[in-house]
This record gives C-alpha cells, sequence and structure tokens, in this order.
C-alpha cells in the first residue's frame, strides 16, 4: 500500500493569499529594511509560486504602498488616542510627538515602510488617502495655536519633526538599548513639542 501523499498546506495561500504576502513583505522589512528585498523573495517567505503576488499587486511599489496605507491607519488611530488625553493643545501635541516615537519603537517595520520606501503618493490613491487623514486629524490642534493655515502646518511639520529625528536617533541606539531609552526618547519629543508649541504660542 502506498504511503499517503502529503499535501502542502494550502488554506492560507487562497482566501488569505493578500494578506499573506504582506505579512511575509513585513517581515523581509524588519530584516532588509524596504529596499532590500523582491517581489520573488516575498513570494517565497510566503511560500507562493512567484506569478502569484501578480493577482493583488502589480509591482513591489504596490505591495509596499498598502503597507504605508496600514503605516498611516495605524499612526492615526495611536495619534488620536494620543489627543483624546488633553484639551489643551500644546499638550496635545506633545501627547502626539510621544506617539510617534512609540510607534517607531514598536512598529519599525511599518515606520521605515512609511516614511523610508520613497513611495510616489500620487501612484497610490489610497496611501494619499490615508496620508490626508493624518493630515485632518492633527492640523485642527495646531490651528489652535498658529495664526493662519500655513503657520499651523509649520507648527506641525516642526514638531513632528523633531519626533521623526528623535525617534530615528532611539532605533540607532543613541538613547542606550535597555528598557527605560524609549520613555526618554518619548519624554524627550513630548518636551520638544511643548517648546516648539509655546513658542509658536508666544
Amino acid at each position: 500500500m502506498s504511503p499517503p501523499v502529503k499535501r502542502r498546506p494550502t488554506g492560507r495561500h487562497h482566501g488569505d493569499l493578500r494578506n499573506t504576502l504582506l505579512r511575509a513583505a513585513l517581515e523581509l522589512v524588519a530584516e532588509r529594511g524596504p529596499h532590500g528585498f523582491t517581489l520573488a523573495e516575498a513570494s517565497r517567505r510566503a511560500e507562493v509560486s512567484v506569478a502569484a503576488p501578480y493577482k493583488h499587486f502589480a509591482d513591489r511599489e504596490t505591495l509596499l504602498a498598502e503597507l504605508a496605507t496600514q503605516g498611516y491607519r495605524e499612526q492615526r488611530a495611536r495619534f488620536a488616542a494620543a489627543l483624546d488625553s488633553s484639551e489643551d493643545p500644546v499638550e496635545q501635541l506633545a501627547a502626539f510627538a510621544s506617539a510617534y516615537v512609540r510607534f517607531a519603537a514598536e512598529e519599525p517595520a511599518l515606520f521605515d515602510v512609511t516614511f523610508h520606501a520613497g513611495l510616489d503618493k500620487s501612484r497610490f490613491d489610497e496611501l494619499a488617502a490615508a496620508g490626508d487623514e493624518l493630515a485632518r486629524l492633527l492640523l485642527p490642534v495646531s490651528r489652535r495655536l498658529a495664526s493662519d493655515e500655513g503657520d499651523a502646518f509649520d507648527l506641525l511639520i516642526r514638531v513632528a519633526g523633531a519626533a521623526h529625528g528623535l525617534a530615528v536617533f532611539l532605533r540607532q541606539g543613541l538613547f542606550g538599548m535597555g528598557g527605560g531609552a524609549l520613555a526618554d526618547a518619548e519624554e524627550k519629543a513630548a518636551r520638544a513639542a511643548r517648546d516648539i508649541a509655546r513658542q509658536d504660542d508666544t
């Protein structure tokens, strides 16, 4: 009697193929960065044929754009919760900056895809819309501290820029590698946001 034929598990590769590929790509980003892998490598990691991704993604950039969209949506959820922690716009911006750093620390692969993949948003409507949603969430806070729309945008960019720099420094180990490094970076981001916001409020 012949031994039973072993079959590869296929359930996740059919109805869940898109998410399987996205998870595989995110693992590769975590290991190599957003530019360090091919769509064929993502296929092998997902245990599907190299042709399978093209059922859902036109190319590697399209797959990365979907991950970046997820990154923006995760940020929006985190930043909305941060803004709810206070009614004071200065403290709201401080909480946003702290949440920005925590997102970079807790979701490093999504952070890298969102900010370092070099994606052309004009190619991806959903990605552009997700970025716009973030702006619509945050700009009303900075408007409360600025004299006009342009100043409000400039204030938000400066707060986000400070938080982004500290997030990158944290990832590079400049605040140490122990458990207190994240808390230190969050506190520095919040303090920087307060300083920037209060300068504009004077």
